[in-house]
């Protein structure tokens, strides 16, 4: 089962590659962004595996901070990019 673990380790690693891709090519902001979640995301599911691996209530209490801090850096570029469009369904 470590080994399962590990790979899927291995794997995930790999797929911030696609990522790093994305932010350097990303052709919006969004889709930075979006990328940069890939990146918060992908760092709880490894230090999780990790966690798993090593039986570490630290590394899970890690990757809790980080998914925290992940929702936290989502919420705040959703409001700084909206904050200069106005609501096109206002009727007044």
């Amino acid at each position: 089962m470590q080994h399962l673990y590990l790979l899927l380790a291995v794997f995930l690693l790999l797929n911030l590659g696609a990522g790093m891709w994305r932010v350097l090519r990303g052709p919006t902001a969004a889709d930075r962004m979006l990328a940069a979640q890939l990146f918060g995301t992908t760092a709880v599911a490894v230090l999780l595996l990790l966690a798993e691996l090593e039986n570490s209530v630290a590394l899970r209490d890690v990757a809790l901070v980080f998914a925290l801090l992940a929702a936290v850096t989502a919420i705040a570029f959703v409001r700084r990019a909206w904050a200069g469009t106005e609501d096109s369904n206002d009727t007044r």
